[in-house]
């Protein structure tokens, strides 16, 4: 009898990308499972650091930037490092809301221009 665990990630896809090693033979059935696991908490830890980040900055949305920091002044994530090493630094360049950029359209209700086309 199986049981069903509740995971957050795949089970399958875990065990299709452990198996796309080489030097991986069989895994045993409860591997993938403790792998989505460890998987979740180290996203759920990763994820919390970034949201204390983003109050403390008093933002609103969790940014890539928030992640970016997160990463470079958190020991634990220091092999994350090299990946948000591309990752433009928000400070080097003036933060601007794209909402101010856009100029808002202004339409027609939509009974008002159904009208203009009867004429």
């Amino acid at each position: 009898m199986k049981k069903k665990y509740k995971t957050k990630f795949p089970v399958a896809r875990i065990k299709k990308i452990m198996q796309l090693d080489e030097d991986v033979g069989k895994v045993a059935q409860a591997t993938p499972i403790l792998i989505s696991k460890a998987l979740e908490l180290f996203m759920q830890s990763l994820i919390d650091q970034a949201c204390s980040e983003a109050r403390q900055r008093g933002a609103k949305r969790l940014t890539v930037a928030h992640l970016k920091k997160t990463i470079d002044t958190t020991e634990q994530f220091d092999f994350l490092k090299d990946i948000v090493a591309t990752v433009s630094d928000p400070s080097d360049t003036p933060m601007v809301d794209e909402r101010e950029e856009k100029p808002a359209k202004s339409r027609k209700p939509k009974s008002s221009r159904m009208k203009e086309e009867e004429d």
